[in-house]
């Protein structure tokens, strides 16, 4: 008898970016050219403002930014001679609570909505 499998957090596969260009030409009827495109310019200027050393914030989502690694001395693996590594820039990810929430499995909490200005008298 072949047992049940149980409901596992850990993903089946990695998503690739054709995947998400798929997922969303379905979600948005667009072509997935179209989205391609689009896409790739999301990306060509998010990498651009984090190289120049500007933060990239998607609300709800997270932060992309460039951090810096000083200078420092290291040692070389199979010997003792002790070696400089260079100072370094890395980009970096903080996941935002929104995002924290749902991959955790607990509910995000609701904002409310801000209250509408009052309708306009005729």
């Amino acid at each position: 008898m072949a047992k049940a499998k149980s409901p596992s957090k850990k993903a089946d596969k990695t998503v690739s970016k054709a995947d998400l260009v798929a997922e969303v030409a379905e979600a948005t009827g667009q072509s997935k050219k179209a989205v391609k495109e689009t896409m790739d310019s999301l990306l060509a200027s998010m990498t651009s403002s984090i190289s120049k050393g500007n933060k990239v914030t998607l609300t709800c989502f997270g932060t992309f930014e460039g951090r810096k690694r000083k200078a420092r001395t290291g040692v070389k693996p199979g010997t003792t001679e002790k070696i400089k590594i260079p100072a370094s820039q890395y980009p970096a990810f903080k996941a935002g609570k929104s995002l924290k929430d749902t991959v955790s499995g607990k509910k995000p909490t609701a904002k409310k909505a801000p209250a509408k200005a009052a309708a306009k008298k005729k």
